[in-house]
């Protein structure tokens, strides 16, 4: 008979987390603004206090339809949006449409690897931004543990996207996403690496996309290609080959003058008969 598990007080149970159920997240979340992934993150939204880190094949194509409804409520909640070397400038007026001011938003160019770190740490440790987005291509294993130990005493969400090739790799992130996009209409397709929960091989198929762009791409969508029937492959006509001759080759040397037609004799003996038909 399975004995049942013994009895903890009420400040340890809180702290115990089942690895077949989900993480409730001992830190207060921001809801992701969609529905089906809140369901599948701990807690039911992005963390605050830890760092999320993002892979994806190419930066700049998705992680902003991602972050548009979480952006837009630290907005409404009065917060700032720092963002730390994004490979293209942000698209203001995509922005506004989401909710999100250039007000809010302060953008660092650091361009080496160091100066993407100290900005992100220093970021964390100064507190005075509500979100933090950092794209860090190259970061070591050890620069992640340390940027998690400073995002755990950040009281907001913080994001940090890198490619997907490092996919393999291990990282102190208590929540990995990848991020794709799938065919067109293009929607956001998210497969949790890692949680705070039993792993699914789960890929969310999330329509990011404002209602009324949706409908114009959906309208102006290419059709989708038919495929070309293959024709029938054509057979190959034989040559026909010709029958060999059944004349010797020295009895083909009379047929060949007659063919040739009369020879115009230019020497001597030709000129004589000539001048003795005219002398006649």
């Amino acid at each position: 008979m399975p004995h049942s598990p013994p009895l903890l007080p009420p400040h340890l149970a809180q702290a115990v987390w089942r690895g077949h159920t989900l993480g409730t997240g001992a830190t207060r979340v921001l809801s992701s603004g969609h529905a089906e992934l809140d369901a599948e993150l701990p807690g039911g939204g992005w963390p605050c206090q830890a760092l999320t880190e993002v892979l994806q094949a190419q930066a700049g194509q998705a992680e902003w339809r991602l972050l548009a409804p979480v952006l837009r409520e630290v907005v409404r909640r009065g917060g700032h949006i720092l963002l730390i070397a994004p490979p293209f400038v942000p698209h203001v007026p995509a922005l506004c449409r989401q909710g999100v001011p250039p007000q809010r938003l302060i953008r660092v160019d650091a361009h080496s690897p160091q100066e993407r770190l100290w900005a992100t740490e220093q970021a964390l440790q100064a507190s005075c931004f509500t979100a933090v987005l950092s794209w860090l291509p190259q970061v070591p294993a050890s620069a992640l543990r340390r940027l998690q130990v400073c995002a755990s005493r950040h009281p907001g969400p913080v994001f940090v996207f890198r490619p997907a090739r490092h996919l393999s790799e291990s990282s102190a992130a208590p929540l990995r996403l990848h991020l794709s996009l799938g065919p067109c209409p293009h929607p956001l397709v998210l497969h949790i690496v890692k949680r705070k929960g039993p792993s699914r091989d789960l890929h969310l198929v999330l329509s990011s996309w404002p209602p009324d762009l949706l409908a114009f791409l959906r309208l102006h969508a290419a059709p989708p290609l038919t495929p070309i029937t293959p024709l029938t492959p054509i057979t190959p006509i034989t040559p026909i080959t010709s029958a060999p001759s059944a004349l010797p080759s020295t009895d083909h040397v009379p047929l060949d003058r007659l063919a040739a037609g009369p020879r115009r004799d230019t020497g001597t003996h030709g000129r004589l008969a000539w001048d003795a038909r005219a002398d006649a």
